[in-house]
């Protein structure tokens, strides 16, 4: 099952555009999302919603909203001039939430160009928590029982069992 979640913020406006039909509308926008790791850039994807939930994309989001949008990924194929062919990612959306209406705050502002900030160490030493005294181990006397088993004397128990003729009862 191709299905899609993504919190990004939106960093081009929606645009309305609508089939050849001119019948079905369909929204584009271009949103941008933070890398996995810190160090990693910022990534783009565009993001299409059709039908009555282009009209909503346009009429209820901006540029620099931060959303939540739940879709598929889809692939598309296009032809470069330089004669080669060049594959783009975009997300077909289904359900799409405004973050500022979830009451949802965060401190993210995706940049293009990655800056690592330096990391403390928490580092402790091997050594810092030995025993300040190496003794050895002591070794406790107990008083355990000892069992003697003599297994070659051991007979089988000839079973008495006389046969039962009687019809079984049901």
């Amino acid at each position: 099952m191709n299905s899609f979640v993504l919190m990004a913020k939106i960093i081009r406006s929606p645009e309305l555009r609508y089939t050849q039909d001119k019948q079905t509308p369909i929204a584009q926008m271009l949103v941008e999302f933070e890398g996995q790791k810190p160090e990693e850039p910022s990534s783009t994807l565009k993001v299409v919603g059709w039908g009555n939930l282009a009209t909503e994309i346009t009429e209820k989001y901006t540029e620099g909203d931060r959303v939540i949008i739940e879709g598929r990924l889809s692939m598309n194929v296009l032809d470069r001039p330089e004669g080669y062919k060049e594959k783009r990612a975009e997300l077909v959306v289904s359900h799409i939430y405004h973050l500022d209406h979830l009451g949802y705050e965060s401190s993210y502002t995706p940049t293009s160009t990655a800056t690592a900030s330096p990391k403390t160490e928490k580092v402790v030493p091997m050594n810092a928590y030995k025993n300040k005294t190496t003794e050895p181990a002591k070794e406790k006397d107990f008083d355990e029982p000892i069992y003697e088993t003599n297994f070659s004397a051991s007979q089988p128990v000839a079973a008495n069992v006389e046969q039962d003729l009687d019809d079984i009862p049901f």
